[in-house]
């Protein structure tokens, strides 16, 4: 068994669903180019760290000299089916999205990413160098994932995977070996005819030209905007209150894929809909306490209940 193939082996055993390899080189100019006029186009809204670190981004041997391969992993999340309670409008409720429904994901892969780094360095030996990226490191990692044969990148600017669908949390390892890498997938014609998730969109976030606009978009207004939500968007907002799944539930990839088989990637049912009026009640004490191995942590308490504010006076419209 070669190198690579004993990597792919190791990264199933540890837990990931996929596994691929492809090489360092820079990512296709035309993922920078669109990129870049989705930049000036003013389609990152407030987030500001997307106009940095382009040269990193789109090219992992800046993030490490001498870099060669790069192993691209991912976790399927799609959550199992658990029966929801009737609503009651005496005590509403927010919707969670569903990857907020598990522990936070960056630590859980980061710590398997590092079973993996120790796996490869005892057959590799003390020159073996790598780099780890987990989603906050400035890394294209979706081109990247669908050059390593995880997935192709839908309409809905997901990576989806054909059987797995496009539920998958992504972690990457840059490294200074050079492995054989796996073909990409043939995908030229994965979502011809199909446009549910441009039609499923609360807010027109998903353009048909194929742009996406984070300021329309839920799923940022709800976890990344600073500021009160403007007017028009905040009654589509409905009873989200952390995050929006529209546009993958939508997909016809995610009607079929499995559930999450991880079973240590801890899931919490309750979490799928949280009461609103318990938000507004948080003090910060219990709020670090019942999220403190969530994603929803990370968006602080004043956002939370600002959230909780909308939903509650959507649902008092309806």
């Amino acid at each position: 068994m070669n190198l690579a193939e004993a990597v792919k082996q190791k990264a199933r055993l540890i837990g990931f669903d996929l596994v691929g390899i492809t090489d360092a080189s820079p990512v296709d100019p035309a993922h920078l180019d669109h990129f870049t006029d989705w930049l000036k186009a003013g389609c990152a809204a407030q987030m500001l760290y997307m106009h940095r670190n382009l040269k990193e981004r789109f090219n992992p041997a800046e993030l490490l000299p001498d870099a060669r391969s790069v192993i691209v992993v991912a976790l399927n999340y799609k959550p199992p089916e658990t029966p929801q309670p009737p609503q009651d409008k005496t005590a509403p409720t927010g919707k969670i999205a569903h990857y907020a429904q598990y522990r936070d994901y960056h630590p859980f892969i980061k710590t398997r990413l590092r079973q993996l780094i120790d796996f490869i360095a005892s057959l590799a030996g003390p020159a073996f160098k790598f780099k780890i990226c987990v989603d906050s490191v400035p890394l294209a990692e979706r081109a990247l994932a669908a050059r390593a044969g995880l997935g192709f990148i839908g309409k809905n600017h997901m990576l989806i995977n054909p059987s797995l669908g496009p539920q998958l949390f992504l972690g990457e390892i840059i490294i200074n070996l050079e492995l054989k890498p796996d073909k990409p997938i043939e995908s030229e014609n994965a979502c011809q005819g199909c446009d549910k998730c441009l039609k499923a969109c609360p807010t027109g976030a998903l353009d048909p030209n194929g742009r996406f606009d984070a300021n329309k978009c839920i799923n940022y207004l709800t976890i990344e905007h600073k500021d009160a939500f403007p007017p028009d968007l905040a009654p589509k907002i409905e009873d989200r209150l952390f995050g929006c799944d529209e546009c993958v539930k939508a997909c016809p990839y995610y009607a079929s894929a499995p559930a999450c088989k991880n079973k240590l990637f801890t899931f919490y049912p309750g979490r799928a809909a949280v009461n609103l009026n318990h938000v507004l009640n948080l003090t910060l004490d219990t709020f670090d306490k019942e999220f403190a191995d969530s994603v929803i942590d990370r968006l602080g308490l004043d956002r939370l209940k600002r959230n909780a504010k909308t939903c509650l006076k959507n649902f008092a419209s309806l």
